[in-house]
């Protein structure tokens, strides 16, 4: 039996699924290793409760007792086919939207749910690559640059600001990365994943600012349910090396700690010459990740969680002349090492047979370097734009994160559940370029929060939500949603929602002050930036078919984003061979220009046709507008700016940046002796990722095939992957080739 915390309820999260008569849960295997499924027991649904039963569990007891509760649902990094169709035959339980763990049916927004059978099966090396499941979702293999992942485009910079990003509640958004998320340090192994929530719409309203298109909400294996070690190591073309170690280990009845440390390695992707004799990049990829998570039990009542870690990146960065091969002066090939360390500290505590209390401390340490020297000039340049400041770091140099959160949920009568909280967090960014002569520059944000369920009668669930965020250097936002999901019959669902998001620029956005000379510009912040806001309408069908064990979920959605910001130069000018403005008064700066138009649908099917064979399939249909605001019109006027002689790039880069069409599919089957197999096909239309590039539409196949190793008492697995079957082709620009990379992973488990 899976060890529960002794507050997380089985009724609580019974009452959560549906209530068709006589369903059960079941789930089959032991927790002996750490890649074993976990066993739970059989739980009444609210059918086979008694009334008083019923009422007294739906009140869903916190976030954390469904999370728990879904570790022994969905299952270890194994595959037990025999078990899958629990996936199928009831649609899972969700806590991403409002906080509240709802069935998918009653949640206020369209969820993809991806556990740990389905990240093995896509044959993923990088989070990131897991989100090609995901309609509506781009990403890129990393290469000189950091992967990305964005929702319905809208991309203008190198990291993710508009999609939150969770592990186990911690924000991955740094003040450092321009308010994104950095992909290369990720904090987490794909190994200790338990299942990944991807909201597909925005949730300002629970999740704050970053969360102005999406939700991604990773959750990590309970310490509770994971035991003894693990061993694997990987081998591939492109020099891919990869060693995992996992470990858990039980302190004392109460207490129990897991631990993984995993070093990824690789050569990175094929450079094109693109026309000339020498490619102007290369890349290679090196990282380290340590990651330890204890879990204490007080009492009956009160939990104790603490997680810290650390994750280290080293990538080759830069440019070099592409006749000649010699390194740029002003971006030389260089080593850009990035780190990221944080502290985590949650307590939790049932108060009451209604009432969950959740209280959260989390403190992050990220660091970028990638210094060099500025060229010499000539001496009568200098004497007119003065001597360049030395050494350079437009990646550095230091952010830190203090985040404080208060969380309660409760059931007020038998038709309303809440979640509501408080939460402040302080913002530092230090940098010697980004913010001449600014270091350090702070930022406070507080926010109040709260999620309301209504279930009035069987065919209806209400859901609203609203929050009041107040920034320091952004002003205060006010972020409603509201959404009623008809239960036209017990197995399909309509829901008609609304919503309405803000985001709001970052430090260096606001306050950046980046000088070559103390004469001359590169960029600078505006003060008076205005946030990007975002009003969403969406309507979404969700059908099963339990005998069929099939289940559909379509979304149609209208998106308005106002005042998109992007970087531009009010002046064209440069000075001799700098590709810098002359003057203070036209460096890069970030302008309110554009008025989006988001459209389309979205659609995802689950069928499970044999016991061994699941096949899942995701699509999207993205169709973007644009118009320019006041402000951009007055730009567009300037002769003397790059908005006027780059217009047509803007306007591409932001209908454009998600492609019209993307779809994947996803297909598993069991072999004989325990073998699997699993191939993924990918389908992605044009995108462009930055003004200045261009990604043509491609097709991608990946393969994995894995073998259970068992050795008297000793278990394991041998599995072999391919990513880009089909070969050559570009997923971020035409000098970054993606090509057939391969390997070989041996796993053993103690």
């Amino acid at each position: 039996m899976c060890r529960m915390p002794r507050f997380a309820s089985t009724k609580a999260f019974a009452a959560a699924r549906p209530s068709s008569p006589g369903r059960r849960i079941n789930t089959r295997a032991d927790c002996k290793h750490l890649n074993s499924r976990p066993n739970c027991r059989s739980t009444p649904t609210p059918a086979q409760q008694s009334p008083r039963m019923h009422a007294k569990s739906s009140r869903q007891t916190g976030s954390l007792s469904l999370l728990a509760l879904s570790a022994c649902l969905s299952g270890g990094s194994g595959f037990a086919f025999a078990d899958t169709d629990l996936f199928f035959s009831e649609l899972p339980t969700v806590a991403s939207i409002s906080r509240l763990p709802q069935r998918q049916a009653d949640a206020p927004a369209s969820v993809t749910v991806i556990d740990r059978a389905m990240i093995r099966a896509s044959g993923a090396r990088s989070l990131s690559d897991v989100f090609r499941l995901v309609p509506g979702f781009q990403t890129h293999a990393a290469s000189d640059a950091s992967a990305r992942v964005n929702y319905h485009g809208v991309a203008d910079n190198d990291h993710s600001p508009r999609a939150q990003v969770l592990v186990d509640g911690r924000s991955l958004h740094s003040p450092l990365f321009r308010s994104g998320v950095n992909w290369s340090l990720i904090p987490v192994a794909l190994e200790d994943i338990d299942r990944i929530e991807v909201v597909r719409g925005s949730n300002t309203t629970s999740y704050g600012t970053n969360a102005f298109l999406g939700v991604i909400n990773i959750v990590t294996i309970d310490p509770a349910l994971a035991h003894g070690a693990s061993l694997s190591v990987s081998r591939g073309n492109q020099g891919v090396r990869d060693d995992t170690l996992r470990g858990a280990v039980s302190l004392s009845e109460e207490t129990r700690v897991r631990i993984t440390f995993q070093q990824q390695r690789d050569d990175g992707l094929e450079e094109r010459a693109d026309g000339n004799r020498f490619s102007n990049w290369k890349d290679r990829n090196r990282s380290k990740l340590l990651d330890l998570r204890l879990q204490h039990q007080l009492d009956f009542s009160n939990t104790l969680e603490m997680g810290l870690g650390r994750v280290e990146s080293l990538r080759l960065t830069g440019r070099r002349d592409p006749g000649t091969g010699v390194p740029e002066g002003l971006d030389p090939l260089r080593n850009l090492e990035e780190s990221s360390t944080w502290l985590q500290l949650r307590w939790l505590q049932a108060r009451s047979d209604s009432s969950d209390l959740s209280l959260r401390y989390t403190y992050s340490d990220d660091r970028a370097n990638a210094r060099f020297d500025a060229p010499a000039i000539p001496p009568a340049l200098e004497a007119l734009i003065g001597k360049p400041y030395s050494p350079i770091d437009t990646n550095g140099d230091r952010g830190t994160r203090h985040e404080i959160e208060l969380t309660h949920t409760a059931l007020l009568g038998s038709q309303f559940r809440t979640s509501s909280g408080a939460s402040w967090r302080r913002d530092t960014l230090y940098s010697d370029t980004t913010l001449r002569d600014r270091s350090p520059a702070h930022r406070s944000v507080s926010r109040l929060f709260l999620n309301t369920e209504w279930r009035p009668t069987n065919w209806l669930t209400g859901n609203a939500g609203a929050s009041v965020e107040h920034d320091s250097l952004a002003g205060r936002h006010f972020a409603p949603r509201a959404s009623a999901a008809f239960h036209i019959l017990p197995e399909h669902t309509v829901r008609l929602g609304y919503s309405r998001a803000w985001r709001t620029p970052s430090i260096l956005e606001y306050r950046g002050r980046s000088l070559i000379t103390p004469k001359l510009a590169y960029s600078v912040g505006n003060r008076d930036l205005p946030a990007e806001r975002l009003d969403s309408w969406e309507l979404g069908y969700l059908g099963h078919w339990p005998e069929a064990r099939t289940s559909l979920d379509v979304r149609v959605f209208s998106e308005r984003l106002r005042n998109r910001l992007q970087d531009l130069i009010k002046s064209s000018e440069t000075f001799g061979f700098l590709p810098f403005p002359a003057a203070n008064d036209t460096p890069y700066t970030v302008e309110p220009i554009q008025n989006l138009h988001t459209r389309g649908y979205e659609l995802q099917w689950k069928w499970q046709p044999l016991d061994g064979t699941r096949l899942s399939i995701a699509h999207a249909n993205i169709r973007v507008s644009v118009r320019d605001t006041a402000r951009g019109r007055s730009l567009q006027l300037d002769p003397a700016g790059n908005y006027q002689s780059g217009y047509e790039r803007y306007r591409e880069l932001a209908e454009r940046s998600a492609p019209r069409r993307s779809t994947s599919v996803l297909l598993t089957q069991a072999l004989p002796a325990g073998a699997d197999l699993s191939v993924a096909w990918y389908r992605v239309g044009d995108i462009k990722w930055t003004r200045g590039t261009f990604a043509p539409g491609y097709e991608r196949f990946d393969l994995r095939v894995a073998h259970p190793l068992r050795v008297g008492s000793q278990r394991g697995e041998i599995a072999y992957t391919a990513q880009s079957l089909k070969g050559a082709h570009f997923e971020q620009r035409e000098q970054r080739v993606v090509d057939r990379r391969h390997w070989v992973t041996l796993r053993l488990d103690f």
